[in-house]
Formats: C-alpha cells, sequence, structure tokens
C-alpha cells in the first residue's frame, strides 16, 4: 500500500489505452461470470427433492430410456402420491428446423397437475374430447400468430407414423397461460394428446418417457421419491426420481456438455485476454524504461522494481475483472427470472473465488516477462537510451 500511488499513477499514464484495455478484462470477466453461473448450475444441480411439490420420475440410465406403462398403478399406490400424469417427448418441428419449441405428447390429467398452467374449462374439455387435440402456451401462439381452431403442422424428428410420414397434424384447441407473469418463459411448449400419439406412431407404442408426480406435502418429497425409485430397483427399467429442475438439466445435459462448452469459450477469451493484456504491459513497460531506471537510482531495488511492474499488471486486471463479476452479479439474477429457475439467483461464491484466482494469475503471467525486464535494467544504459 505504500507505493500503490505510484503504481496508481502508472497504470493510468496513458489513459485511453488503459480504459479500452480495463473494459476488454470487464467484457472478459463479465462473460466468465455468466458461464460459470450457467456452469455451476449444470454441475453442482441437488438432486434432492426436498420440499417440491411435485416431482419426475425418469430412468436411471437415461432421458432417451423409456418406462413401460406398467408402473403408473403401482407409482399411484405409493403413500404420499396424490396424481400421476406422463408424457412424452416428440421433438417435432414447425416449418422450418429452426422453429423449434417443446412439444410432448401428454396424458389427460396433464394440466390437472401442472395447475400452475391456466387453462379454460372448456379448451379443456376440447383437449380430452378431441383425438388430435394440441394447447400451446400463449407466448408460442403469439409468436406464431396461432388461434383457436388453427392446425398445426409439426414435421417429426424422432417418431414417424405407422404409414412412415413425417408429417403430424394437430387441431388447435386451447391456450394455457401461466398463473405467475414471472414464469412467462414457460409458455414456450406445445401439449397434445399421448393416446393419438401412441396410437399412430411407428415404435415404441405403450412406453412412457417420464411420470409426474403430484405430492400430497412437500415434506414428504424425499421419501415418496425413494419409495418411487424402489418400484424398480434391480430390475432392467430402473428410475431416477428428482426434482423439476434436476430433471431438466439432465434433459439439456443429453443434448450438451454444459461445462466443456464453457471451459472451450472461456479458454479461448481468456487467451485473447492474457495476449491483449500483456501488449498493454509490454508497451507501458517500455515507455517507461527512463523512469524505471531513475527508481533505481533513488534506491529501489531489482526486488522493488519487479513488485511495482507485477502489481501494476495485477491492478489492471483486478479493476476489469471485480466490475465484469460486478455487473454479472446483477445480470444472473434477471436471467434466473427468465430462465425457469434453471440458474442461480445470483452469482455463487465460488464462481467469485475462482474468479479472483483468475485474475490474479493473468495479472502475474501477463507482467512477468515486463517486470523482469525492469529489474534486469542497467541503470546506465537505460539512461543512455540503450
Amino acid at each position: 500500500m505504500k507505493y500503490l500511488h505510484l503504481v496508481w499513477a502508472a497504470l493510468f499514464r496513458r489513459k485511453t489505452r488503459t480504459f479500452f484495455t480495463i473494459a476488454s478484462v470487464l467484457a472478459a470477466f463479465l462473460l466468465f461470470g455468466l458461464l460459470d453461473s450457467v456452469r455451476t448450475a449444470f454441475s453442482q444441480a441437488s438432486e434432492s427433492v426436498a420440499g417440491a411439490n411435485r416431482i419426475l420420475t425418469m430412468s436411471k440410465i437415461s432421458f432417451t430410456m423409456s418406462l413401460p406403462q406398467s408402473l403408473l398403478p403401482r407409482i399411484q399406490a405409493v403413500p404420499g402420491v396424490k396424481e400421476v400424469a406422463f408424457a412424452n417427448w416428440f421433438g417435432g418441428v414447425y416449418q422450418d428446423p429452426k422453429n423449434f419449441f417443446p412439444n410432448e405428447a401428454v396424458s389427460e390429467n396433464f394440466f390437472s397437475v401442472y395447475s400452475d398452467f391456466v387453462v379454460p374449462p372448456e379448451q379443456l374439455a376440447a383437449f380430452k374430447s378431441t383425438r388430435t387435440g394440441a394447447i400451446v402456451g400463449e407466448a408460442l401462439a403469439q409468436k406464431y400468430g396461432w388461434k383457436i381452431g388453427d392446425k398445426i403442422p409439426l414435421q417429426a424428428t424422432i417418431f414417424p407414423q405407422k404409414d412412415g410420414s413425417n408429417a403430424w397434424t394437430f387441431d388447435l384447441v386451447g391456450i394455457y397461460r401461466v398463473a405467475d407473469p414471472k414464469d412467462r418463459n414457460n409458455e414456450q411448449a406445445m401439449f397434445f394428446n399421448w393416446k393419438y400419439f401412441d396410437e399412430a406412431r411407428q415404435f415404441g407404442n405403450g412406453a412412457i418417457g417420464w411420470y409426474i408426480e403430484k405430492v400430497d406435502d412437500p415434506a414428504n418429497a424425499d421419501r415418496i421419491a425413494n419409495a418411487i425409485d424402489a418400484i424398480s430397483a434391480n430390475s432392467d427399467h430402473e428410475t431416477k426420481t428428482q426434482s423439476e429442475n434436476a430433471f431438466t438439466r439432465s434433459f439439456v445435459s443429453q443434448f450438451a456438455d454444459v461445462g466443456l462448452i464453457v471451459a472451450g469459450i472461456m479458454s479461448a477469451v481468456f487467451f485473447t485476454l492474457i495476449l491483449l493484456t500483456g501488449n498493454t504491459m509490454a508497451q507501458a513497460v517500455r515507455e517507461r524504461i527512463p523512469e524505471l531506471a531513475i527508481l533505481k537510482t533513488l534506491g529501489f531495488s531489482n526486488p522493488g522494481v519487479l513488485a511495482l511492474v507485477l502489481a501494476e499488471s495485477v491492478l489492471l486486471v483486478l479493476l476489469g475483472g471485480l466490475a465484469g463479476i460486478a455487473l454479472a452479479a446483477v445480470v444472473v439474477p434477471a436471467m434466473s427470472v427468465h430462465a425457469g429457475g434453471l440458474l442461480p439467483d445470483s452469482v455463487r461464491p465460488n464462481t467469485w473465488a475462482l474468479g479472483i484466482g483468475l485474475m490474479l494469475a493473468i495479472g502475474l503471467v501477463v507482467g512477468v516477462l515486463p517486470a523482469l525486464r525492469g529489474m534486469h535494467l542497467k541503470i546506465v544504459d537505460a539512461l543512455a537510451g540503450r
């Protein structure tokens, strides 16, 4: 702290260059804060279902493995289970592969279990009585301009019909809304009758993708989950019952290794950042060769000059890095609101700790060569301009 004023003055000797370098560091660590929050959410998701009033049961092996329909009455018989619905992932696309949205075949009582999806009674009755009936979220209907009575064609990517056709057509009989406006992102899905899907699909008839259980008391969720999984223990269709958030993360992980993607992106970002800040520090020290020589003349030791340059380098990265993660701490809660609870509602302490560690490491890496040059500087040669 004794020489902080010297470090600060040296750092802002070229204000424009320093400002743009700090802005680059800020952008890099803002990205780090956002991506590491995503990585943390997916890699450290709690398996506990304690406190959940709705739990989901899928194959223990993989989301892509189906479960037998014979499990339905056995799950319904588990003490504490109020109601059981089920669903299958369909994975169809609308008109163009880019028009992808979640679409699932669901049981008749699906909207009873998902009571937070509000459907007018007459539309719900139409859904149950219309073989090809479908219900979509209000946000999704607004996006494509759909209205009640429209026919929605989907191109199957997994399940062809028995005649070999991949074209499925559904009648829009209902539009659901979420009870909480904060969950508007959950209005981006389409649900249609499982019976129609099961009768028409070419393969996998009678198999269930996953079960959804509404429990009588959230305090009993863990016990109920263990009881459900015990039904299929040591069978060829062992199950894993978990919370909705854990289920969604498990679903996403079937398509991509989130941790590997984040690591790849951040490696490229930090490599570029090291080149940028390293060039900034090299230029700064080269411009101040005579000044460093004067410091040595005044009695600064070689280690002292080394420490001053390293401190300048570390301070440069810390200023931008701390501002970047602080900005991420503001953005992450907003992202969490629109991500259905998949992301944490704040930047976790381990992200802060890892970020600060990276700032210090990058600061030392980019500063070590300029600092060594300053330390080994000969006063006579520096003052003579050699």
